[in-house]
This record gives C-alpha cells, sequence and structure tokens, in this order.
C-alpha cells in the first residue's frame, strides 16, 4: 500500500542505472521485504513498520537524487503537503474507522499510478522513455503502460465504491444490476482487446482505456455486499500494487517494480487466505457478492424458538466463577468502540484468577486484521489473542464463550446444513463452552449471511440484548461490585 503509493507519486526512469542506484533500491527492496515479515505478527509489526518506512525512504530519496524531474523546492514542497494532510488524517482517525481509511488510500494509490501513466504517455520525453529516434514511447512498454493504468483506475474506481460502503454513504447490500455479468465481462474484454492494440500511436485507444477501467471498477463492487468486504479490500490491496509494478516496467524504475510486486503478491495471497476462510472462491466474490442470491443483508425468516435473555450480573457471577472465558469479537464490537471497556472486564477476571483468551476469526470486521488492530489499540497482550485453528479445541474446555458483537463466524450452520449459504466456512465451536453469552442489539439482526444462528436458541445460551459497550460496562461495575 504505502511504498508502491509513494513510490508510484516521486520515482521517475532512466535507463542506465548506477551500481550504487541499484544497490540503493536492492537494499529498500530488503527493507520491504523485512516490513511484510514483521507485520505477520502484532508483536514484530513495529519493527516492520519501522522498517518499511527506512525502505520507502531509501527509495524516495534515492530518486529524487538521481532523476532530473522537477525542483526540489517544488517536490519537497509536495511532499510536506502530502505528508501533513496525512499526519492530521492518521491523527484524527478513529480506529474503528481504518477499513474505510484503507479503501480511501488504495483509491490514492491507484489514482497516483493513473496520473503517472498520463503524465508519460503526453510527455515521454520527460520520462526518458523515448524511442531512440524521439518520437514515440518504447513499445515494449506500452503493454506494461496500459495495464498499469488499467488496474490503477479499477483500483481507484472500485475502492471509491468500498470506501462509500464501509462508511454509509451508500448501501452495504449488493446493488445488482440486470445483466451484470455480461456487462462485466464484456467491458473486462473490451479493455484486454484495447490494451493489446496499444502499440498503435492512437490517442483514442488510451482514453478508452482509461475510461472503460474507470467504469469496471465500479460495476465490480457495487454487487459485493458487507460480509465479503474483508476479501474486496485485500482485493484492491493487491491491486494498487499491481499497478505500480506495471508503472515501474514502464518507467524502468526498479524501486516501482520490487514494492508493486511485493504489494501485489502478499495483497493476492492474503486475499486466497480470507476466501477460504469463508469458503468462497476469488471469483465468486467478484463475480456478485456473498448472500447476494440468497438474500443477505438480514432479510431471512427466522424461526420462532425460545431463547434465554441473561443480564449483566448473571454474566459477571458466572465469568468470575469460571477457570476460562474466551472472547470472541466481531464487528458490533467496532462499532460500539466497546475494545477499551472490553480489555478492562478482561482485566478484572483475570484479577479474580480467570484465564481469559481472545479467539480472532480471519473474517471479523470488515477488513483483514480489524479486531488485532482494536485490541492491539487497547493495549491487549498479544499473547492472549489466537486464531481460529490455535483455539478452537479449547472450546470444550471453556467455562464461558463470550461473543460480542459476532455472528456468522459463531454460527453452527457453517458445519451443518448444506443449504445454508455460508456452509464450509470454518466457525468457532462455541457450542461446546458450558456457557455463551451473546451479545447483540437485537434478536433481529441475522449478520451479513441473511441467516438465522441456532446458538440463540442453546440451552446454554444467554443473549445480553444492548450496545456491545453499555452491556459490557454494567458487566464491569457487576464485576467491581
Amino acid at each position: 500500500m504505502a511504498p508502491s503509493e509513494a513510490v508510484a507519486g516521486a520515482s521517475l526512469a532512466v535507463h542506465e542505472v548506477s551500481p550504487w542506484v541499484a544497490a540503493a533500491y536492492l537494499v529498500a527492496g530488503a527493507c520491504f521485504i523485512l516490513a511484510l515479515r514483521g507485520l505477520s505478527s502484532p508483536a514484530t509489526s513495529r519493527r516492520g513498520n519501522r522498517l518499511g518506512m527506512a525502505g520507502m525512504l531509501i527509495a524516495v530519496v534515492t530518486t529524487l537524487i538521481t532523476h532530473e524531474i522537477a525542483s526540489l523546492p517544488e517536490i519537497l514542497v509536495a511532499i510536506a503537503i502530502g505528508g501533513g494532510i496525512g499526519f492530521v488524517i492518521a491523527r484524527r482517525i478513529q480506529m474503528t474507522a481504518m477499513p474505510q481509511l484503507v479503501a480511501a488510500f488504495h483509491s490514492l494509490v491507484g489514482l497516483a499510478a493513473v496520473l503517472v501513466g498520463i503524465a508519460a504517455y503526453l510527455n515521454p520525453g520527460a520520462f526518458g522513455i523515448l524511442e531512440p529516434g524521439g518520437l514515440d514511447i518504447l513499445k515494449g512498454s506500452r503493454l506494461e503502460m496500459g495495464l498499469g493504468v488499467a488496474i490503477g483506475a479499477i483500483t481507484f474506481s472500485g475502492s471509491v465504491i468500498a470506501f462509500a460502503k464501509l462508511n454509509g454513504n451508500m448501501s452495504g447490500a449488493p446493488i445488482l444490476l440486470p445483466a451484470r455479468h455480461v456487462i462485466n465481462l464484456g467491458t473486462l474484454i473490451a479493455i484486454l482487446v484495447l490494451v493489446n492494440l496499444f502499440h498503435w500511436d492512437t490517442p483514442a485507444l488510451f482514453w478508452a482505456i482509461v475510461g472503460l477501467s474507470f467504469l469496471i471498477g465500479f460495476l465490480l463492487i457495487i454487487p459485493i455486499g458487507g460480509a465479503d468486504m474483508p476479501v474486496v479490500v485485500s482485493m484492491l490491496n493487491s491491486y494498487s500494487g499491481w499497478a505500480a509494478a506495471a508503472m515501474g516496467f514502464t518507467l524502468h524504475n526498479t524501486a516501482m517494480i520490487i514494492t508493486g510486486a511485493l504489494v501485489g503478491a502478499s495483497g493476492a495471497i492474503l486475499s486466497y487466505i480470507m476466501c477460504r476462510a469463508m469458503n468462497r472462491s476469488f471469483i465468486s466474490v467478484i463475480a456478485g457478492g456473498f448472500g447476494a442470491e440468497a438474500g443477505g443483508g438480514g432479510d431471512a425468516v427466522k424461526t420462532d424458538r425460545p431463547w434465554k435473555r441473561g443480564s449483566a450480573e448473571d454474566a459477571a457471577f458466572l465469568m468470575k466463577e469460571a477457570e476460562q472465558v474466551i472472547i470472541i469479537p466481531g464487528y458490533g464490537m467496532a462499532v460500539a468502540q466497546a475494545q477499551h471497556v472490553l480489555r478492562e472486564m478482561a482485566d478484572q477476571l483475570k484479577a479474580h484468577g480467570v484465564r481469559v483468551k481472545y479467539a480472532i476469526h480471519p473474517v471479523a470486521g470488515r477488513m483483514p486484521g480489524h479486531m488485532n488492530v482494536l485490541l492491539a489499540e487497547a493495549n491487549v497482550p498479544y499473547d492472549e489473542v489466537f486464531e481460529l485453528e490455535d483455539i478452537n479445541g479449547e472450546f470444550a474446555q471453556t467455562d464461558v464463550a463470550f461473543i460480542i458483537g459476532a455472528n456468522d463466524v459463531v454460527n453452527p450452520a457453517a458445519k451443518t446444513d448444506k443449504s445454508s449459504p455460508i456452509y464450509g466456512m470454518p466457525v468457532f465451536d462455541v457450542e461446546k463452552a458450558k456457557t455463551i453469552f451473546f451479545i447483540k442489539r437485537s434478536m433481529g439482526g441475522q449478520g451479513y449471511a441473511g441467516v438465522d444462528n441456532d446458538v440463540f436458541y442453546m440451552d446454554q445460551t444467554m443473549m445480553l440484548l444492548s450496545d456491545a459497550k453499555k452491556m459490557v460496562e454494567e458487566i464491569v461495575k457487576a464485576l467491581a461490585d
């Protein structure tokens, strides 16, 4: 994300690269690789971020020193403006709004690739990519330029729609256009044909690629519903990397190629992992949205079965007497901003000798790692946070499963009901716990998949119907009393 964006906006190309420049870009690339390695674990994420920042600094400084692109004061002013805006946004943004912030940043990466491609096409001489005769862009670079501009435009327009859905500016429900598959496939084929024909010196081809790519970005993301947003965010991250890499080949810039390839590959791998965690194929996500044909969005018919309502006092008493409590957070916790008071509750339980663990599903929340980020903000110890495969076997020996704002990731229908849209999706075995406390606002909401949850009606389940933060605050008060 950040490496490809900065390099795309700052770097230009030369044909002959000195050994020192190549070595500097190599060091920067090594820093980016180590940064990704560090970001794979919460315990090493700070070091990973610092390495990524160091690599970016090396790449940008090397580019500025070795290329004649513009006056240094102009560049420094641009960096100061952009950096200032980013600093203010980062300081003011709430952690619960991180998914839409990431989507917005992805849109800027894609737009940067498009603008660099347009500038190189209109003024190739300034980028050092003229033919020996100085008449045209190198034909070998036109394919990469067309692909870079196309992927960048798709990333921009798709990220704008993702931002609007995540930020509540438009409905998170799938918007299904008539004959959308035919329209999307036809548009994609037209873009590929135009890119292949881009070796002809026809400006209309270039602008047609740009226009159709912006259009297909909108068309691809509009039909995708809220449950697929984690995959969409990861997918757009991958797109932004490939756009930067393609522009790097066009401009013969090693740093852009390295950073773009790293971001593109890591985003693609993460998208694959997310799809597996949802029992979804990448193609099915792109084709239309989770539960789109199954009525996703909470409109499923619910059975009128008996359920038990609990209270904060019930939860406080039973959890204080427990040996182990496993907390399963979801998007409801993020919306209520309950992570800090949740950690306070866990601290009180630990003071009573209770062992507390947090179980994080790969697709919990609205972006990859959403729950991990929120818990880290609340200073939850890293060694108390576990992934699904590491903790699922412990529910049978757990006294209390405390579900706060999650739904589909604890729904046993994924294991038993072949007609369910979430069938085959790995979920937590919360039904094996001795007692289940389930916090949700009301019995009406059914999660993004739009299916009822048998956990609501189990004998060991007590429903805590309230705002997540308010309910946990009441539990904390009851524990103190």
